[in-house]
């Protein structure tokens, strides 16, 4: 086989080693493979290694994980589900148990999701090219089996510099879903200008949105509510950049839904030479407004207000 097969079933074997010693308590060179180790379950590993290899997708993504309820009998007695193992390997990944009583995870399962997960979230709008099932020979209250599809997304989507998205190539979807992370904390011992600082901090690393409110705090002493919005893969950036710059001893973390609409820049030939305008569309919702920067740039030639270029340009 190709070498970076290997190394990828490797990888997997190494991911449950790892487990199993933490569980045990063992190193791993002690650890003695149970279930994970007959043929069948190597035969898994090695073909999704190898048929990944072949399919060489630029990403993977995976939804949260369902890993069932109650408890499953193997090697080491009767143990709660998730199993040990499998536990200790989902960690940082979405994980969610549900009505159904079984072992819907296995050890091995965990470790080729961690192993080549890109990232765990919805499905990206995409075009779909061929899709696959995997099905368990148990029967529960819902189907047992696994779904992949493989598919195309729409279009490439950039940012400018402002951060602002824009689609480079295909149509523009309605509408996007994903999920964003509001870090925030309260303090009460920062001066205006440190809590400025801060903000200014936190958006020169990329926060998505910094905002502050007022708020009233132990002691009845008026405070001030930093929040932070920012992508999950950014947390500990953030994080980091919150203890630094702020006094809190502590931050508060959601996880939330994301609407948006799908923005692009446009550029239109005018009277004043080339103009950029924002559109945004999705949702049945279609949106355009004339670049800032542009139209300052006129007034400041022409004499004529923002609201006066902005109907004539419209027009």
């Amino acid at each position: 086989m190709d070498p970076k097969v290997k190394e990828d079933i490797l990888t997997v074997y190494t991911l449950i080693a790892e487990a199993e010693g933490h569980v045990h308590g063992k190193p791993v060179e002690e650890i003695h493979f149970h279930e994970v180790g007959t043929w069948d379950a190597v035969a898994d590993v090695t073909a999704v290694s190898l048929i990944l290899h072949e399919l060489a997708p630029e990403q993977i993504i995976v939804s949260p994980v369902h890993v069932g309820g109650g408890q499953v009998k193997c090697a080491h007695g009767t143990l709660p589900v998730p199993a040990p193992a499998t536990a200790y390997i989902l960690r940082d990944i979405p994980i969610y148990g549900g009505k159904i009583r079984g072992e819907l995870c296995t050890p091995t399962g965990a470790a080729l999701l961690k192993t080549f997960a890109t990232r765990f979230g919805d499905m990206p709008v995409l075009r779909t090219t061929a899709i696959g099932y995997g099905m368990g020979k148990k029967d529960f209250e819902a189907a047992n089996c696994v779904r992949a599809i493989l598919g195309e997304t729409e279009g490439s989507p950039e940012e400018d510099e402002k951060g602002n998205s824009r689609y480079i190539s295909g149509e523009v979807p309605d509408g996007r879903k994903g999920t964003i992370l509001s870090l925030s904390c309260n303090v009460d011992d920062m001066t205006a200008e440190e809590i400025g600082f801060a903000m200014d901090r936190l958006f020169a690393g990329g926060a998505r949105e910094v905002f502050t409110l007022p708020v009233g705090m132990k002691k009845n002493r008026p405070g001030t509510l930093l929040q932070v919005i920012c992508d999950e893969n950014d947390r500990e950036k953030f994080l980091e950049l919150l203890f630094r710059h702020t006094t809190t001893l502590g931050v508060r973390e959601q996880v939330m839904n994301r609407y948006t609409l799908d923005r692009r820049i446009e550029t239109v030939e005018t009277p004043y030479g080339p103009v950029r305008r924002k559109a945004s569309e999705g949702y049945g919702v279609t949106r355009r407004k004339w670049e800032y920067d542009d139209l300052a740039r006129i007034a400041e030639k022409t004499g004529k207000s923002l609201r006066e270029l902005r109907a004539e340009l419209s027009e």
